[in-house]
């Protein structure tokens, strides 16, 4: 194919989608910021105020405590501090009511601070950066937006590709601020359409569950699913409490910690709560044990690697996306990435504006029709 129909694809797939790749590179790395940025700006919501002060309060008194505002009915998900001075992170649903988090004290239990979802401006930027705050519709649309940027990649690839080898990567800006741009764009591109294409990519396996699910039909196995319930007799069921589920848990995983708690008051459902064993390298842990809240009973403990392959995948998908699975560094160069991705489009939709500016406001060559010549 012809390097200009590459070149018409190129430029015309980035019109079209341009502005959603540019909002995906700005709000990721305004993401990465944020985390530490947020937790210096706020300390109280990640700091507790008597860290070390006596022991750590049970789950099930910290349930009572909350279940004191927002009635039986409402559903927890617990994070227990992962480093010594943490809070105790409280992901609250009551359906109808409030939807937030609330950051405790974990040696007593004290609250705070607390946070509705959808308040602060992280809130509003991880919307738009996960799902463009069009919920699933808007999880598709970043997907199929991946992969208009694979052919961008490629497209521009094809187009970059020098006939002689080593390829010149210089830029001239000696030769205008338009030339400077256009090297620019077109090197920075080359340079990095590798690591953005596996940022792209891996946002786009997080963002739409479908394509996990391929991933493991197109493997011949099956999906790793919740267990059922063994039967019971109808009747009055007097729930195990938090502590005894945390413990069972724990006793599945050994060399593991709780990542999340997640409970749910329903008693005809298994409980769910996910480990964080050494060799996960997802930081909030895959590794899930399912238990019976009717008597606390282990059904199923799954070792995060021994989950179906589409779910494997996303423990290192998901930190690989977010940079923690480098350390500092990683995110150092995610936020990079991200900013990357967001002067490239803005670069190459201000070329073609630009350039179609010159051409209109040109002076007509001689000997165009309809133009007298002296």
């Amino acid at each position: 194919m012809p390097r200009r129909i590459w070149l018409l694809c190129h430029r015309w797939v980035a019109l079209g989608l341009g502005g959603i790749l540019i909002l995906s590179g700005l709000t990721g790395a305004f993401l990465v910021a944020a985390r530490p940025l947020d937790k210096l700006l706020h300390p109280e919501f990640f700091r507790a105020g008597n860290a070390g002060a006596g022991p750590a309060a049970s789950f099930e008194s910290l349930r009572h405590h909350l279940a004191a505002e927002f009635g039986p009915q409402a559903s927890y998900t617990f994070r227990p501090p992962r480093e010594p001075g943490e809070t105790m992170q409280v992901r609250v649903r009551v359906v109808g009511a409030w939807d937030g988090t609330v950051y405790l004290d974990p040696a007593g239990g004290r609250e705070q601070g607390r946070r509705g979802e959808d308040e602060g401006i992280v809130a509003l930027v991880y919307k738009l950066h996960s799902a463009l705050m069009l919920e699933q519709t808007g999880k598709a649309i970043l997907a199929w937006t991946a992969l208009a940027y694979l052919v961008l990649a490629i497209s521009g690839l094809i187009v970059w590709w020098p006939r002689k080898w080593p390829p010149s990567l210089r830029m001239a800006f000696d030769k205008g601020a338009l030339r400077a741009l256009f090297d620019l764009h077109r090197n920075g591109g080359a340079i990095l359409a590798l690591a953005l294409a596996v940022c792209m990519a891996s946002g786009a396996y997080m963002a739409w569950r479908p394509i996990g699910g391929w991933i493991t039909l197109a493997s011949g196995q099956a999906p790793v699913i919740a267990p059922k319930l063994p039967a019971r007799p109808a009747g009055f069921i007097q729930p195990r409490s938090l502590d005894e589920l945390a413990a069972a848990a724990q006793a599945a995983f050994p060399d593991g910690s709780i990542g999340y708690f997640l409970y749910t008051p329903r008693t005809d459902k298994p409980l769910a709560i996910r480990m964080i064993v050494p060799d996960d390298p997802h930081p909030n842990g895959r590794s899930t044990v399912w238990l019976d809240p009717r008597d606390g009973k282990v059904l199923a403990a799954q070792r995060w690697n021994e989950l179906d392959p589409g779910a494997r995948i996303n423990s290192v998908l998901y930190p690989l996306h977010t940079g923690e699975l480098g350390g500092i560094a990683g995110e150092t160069v995610v936020a990079l990435l991200g900013l990357g991705l967001g002067t490239l489009g803005i670069s190459g939709i201000w070329l073609w504006w630009r350039r179609r500016s010159l051409k209109r406001h040109a002076p007509p060559r001689p000997g165009r029709p309809g133009i007298q010549q002296s």
